[in-house]
C-alpha cells in the first residue's frame, strides 16, 4: 500500500466496458513511500478530492479491494487520511 496525494483527475469517455462510471485520480506518492515511482493514476472508489491524502491499493489487492475483479486496475484509492503521525526513530 501507497500513501500520496491527489494532484488531479482523469475524464475517459472511452475505456473498457468493467470501467464505466469509474472515476479516475492522479496521485503523487509521498517522497518516504515513493520507491522509485512517480505520480500514477488510480481508480477512486471513495470520492476523494484534489489535495487529499490517500491510501492506494495496488495490482491485484487494488482490482479486488475496489470490487472491479474483472477490470484492468492496477491501483485503486482506498482510503482517505484523516491524521497522520511520525514515528521517530531514536
Amino acid at each position: 500500500m501507497t500513501v500520496g496525494r491527489v494532484v488531479g483527475s482523469l475524464i475517459s469517455t472511452r475505456k473498457c466496458e468493467n470501467l464505466i462510471g469509474s472515476k479516475f485520480a492522479i496521485v503523487e506518492p509521498l517522497d518516504i513511500m515513493n520507491a522509485g515511482h512517480e505520480r500514477l493514476v488510480a481508480v477512486d472508489i471513495i470520492g476523494a478530492g484534489v489535495g487529499e491524502m490517500v491510501l492506494v491499493a495496488t495490482g491485484s489487492s487494488a482490482r479486488i479491494g475496489s470490487g472491479l475483479e474483472k477490470a484492468p486496475v492496477d491501483a485503486a484509492i482506498v482510503g482517505i487520511v484523516d491524521e497522520e503521525n511520525e514515528l521517530k526513530t531514536y
